[in-house]
């Protein structure tokens, strides 16, 4: 449902994008006034694989989960979009069809902007050609190092410095103990096993492994990192 009106959580996020807050005050006034808000429950589909692209979006909260379906039907999940990142402009450039589904993970606001005033605002702003090859630049880095990832660190490593980034990304302080960090975006071992490039036996495998060092603890609800500076040596280690 749609709801036009950010709250002062999500408009903080968008504000404080590494990306849009690099922007001058005029293209972010552009881009905010053509902006409209759409709110998704958990799962909804967001947008579809082969679809024509007819919006550029910013999570405000919550996630996208970005995924794609094998040939024999089983979804596979390539990444998140986390709140402050902007995401979907990509079809909108080359005139091509979206090439993966994005599903809400947890309920979900984002920031959208029509195709026709994306364009609108490229033609006002020359600007915003130099940010937004900036963006594709960064995209294209952290793909090659995803890669070289995949290709020379063991899973633990891998899984050390995911886990990293959730805490970065999403990390909400213990009020019991300040070194906790509990990681509030919520994943299934599947799923996270998916961004790894490995299979949930043996991500279970190293996550017990670690909370056995009490560098994490496993709960219900998800995963607390009790000791960051053991995933800095475990990734620093393997590298």
């Amino acid at each position: 449902m749609d709801d036009p009106i950010l709250t002062i959580e999500e408009r903080e996020a968008i504000n404080s994008g590494r990306w849009f807050s690099s922007l001058s005050p005029s293209l972010r006034h552009d881009i905010l006034r053509c902006a409209y808000v759409k709110r998704f429950k958990d799962g909804a589909l967001i947008c579809a694989r082969g679809e024509a692209p007819e919006e550029w979006f910013a999570c405000a909260r919550g996630a996208v989960r970005i995924s794609s379906t094998s040939i024999t039907g089983k979804q596979i999940t390539l990444t998140y979009v986390e709140p402050g990142l902007w995401f979907g402009d990509t079809s909108i450039f080359d005139g091509d069809r979206r090439t993966h589904d994005g599903y809400a993970h947890g309920s979900t606001t984002l920031l959208c902007v029509a195709k026709a005033d994306f364009k609108r605002i490229l033609a006002t702003h020359t600007e915003f050609y130099e940010a937004m090859l900036w963006l594709a630049a960064r995209r294209i880095r952290q793909l090659y190092g995803l890669v070289e990832d995949l290709n020379t660190l063991p899973l633990r490593a891998r899984l050390a410095k995911q886990l990293l980034h959730l805490a970065r990304s999403y990390g909400i302080p213990s009020l019991a103990n300040g070194e906790e960090i509990r990681i509030g975006l919520q994943l299934a071992q599947e799923e996270l096993a998916q961004l790894l490039g490995a299979s949930r036996q043996r991500v279970n495998q190293e996550l017990k492994g670690m909370e056995r060092e009490n560098i994490i603890r496993i709960e219900p609800g998800g995963l607390v990192v009790r000791d960051r500076d053991g995933l800095l040596r475990i990734v620093e280690t393997d590298l």
